[in-house]
């Protein structure tokens, strides 16, 4: 599926912010690798939805080898936090290094294991929570941390059309209160998430036709 038409792509890339040495390698790491990344255009977003709501406090639910956290970080005041959360104790330990490289360890913070067991142990408010875990896990997430999201803050949830494990069709039509039959956990998983959020009283959600998609919601 594309998401967006090629001159568009070609527009959303010549707009990506300049990246240091360590975000290019990681970069180049993730390809090598065969890890999907949010991307520069999408790390740049993310960095940039921080600085608009003066964030000071950032949880992310999956975190990889720290790759969208580093993005975040740099948006941090130097007493800021950002909480990593990841299930493989050795992408942890390259998150560590690269946010350590970047100048950033001192605002992060990393806990290893299931990330809804570590939001359990957080005290509100967090002004921008990442939502990038297994995706039939994304309305337990929402559920984990919304009334732990700070009055002005965001929820970000990456993958909101697609992301190999969905059915994008499948979606639109859960959306549109159409009954599509059978579909998959991971596809369920992002359908209620997204009806969940676009309904919510207290947020104001909008889709962002960036990376794999996005679903932004802010807490009113």
């Amino acid at each position: 599926m594309e998401l967006l038409p090629e001159e568009t792509e070609r527009f959303v890339r010549a707009m990506v912010p300049d990246r240091d040495d360590t975000l290019r390698e990681m970069e180049t790491h993730g390809e090598d690798i065969g890890f999907p990344t949010v991307g520069p255009a999408v790390g740049g977003f993310l960095r940039l939805v921080a600085r608009m709501v003066d964030a000071e406090r950032i949880f992310e639910f999956g975190s990889g080898f720290g790759y969208s956290a580093y993005w975040f970080a740099a948006a941090l005041p130097e007493d800021g936090e950002i909480v990593l959360t990841e299930h493989d104790p050795d992408e942890l330990d390259e998150a560590r290094e690269y946010l350590a490289r970047g100048g950033y360890a001192d605002r992060a913070v990393f806990e290893e294991g299931d990330a809804f067991e570590t939001v359990e142990r957080y005290d509100g408010p967090f002004d921008v929570v990442l939502v990038d875990c297994h995706k039939d896990g994304y309305p337990d997430a929402f559920d984990a941390v919304r009334e732990k999201v700070a009055e002005g803050g965001v929820v970000v949830a990456d993958n909101a059309m697609e992301s190999g494990a969905q059915d994008f069709h499948a979606i639109l039509e859960l959306l549109e209160g159409r009954d599509p039959g059978d579909v998959d956990d991971q596809t369920r998983g992002i359908a209620d998430y997204l009806r969940t959020v676009r309904d919510d009283p207290a947020f104001e959600t909008v889709g962002v036709p960036l990376g794999q998609g996005l679903a932004l919601s802010y807490r009113t």
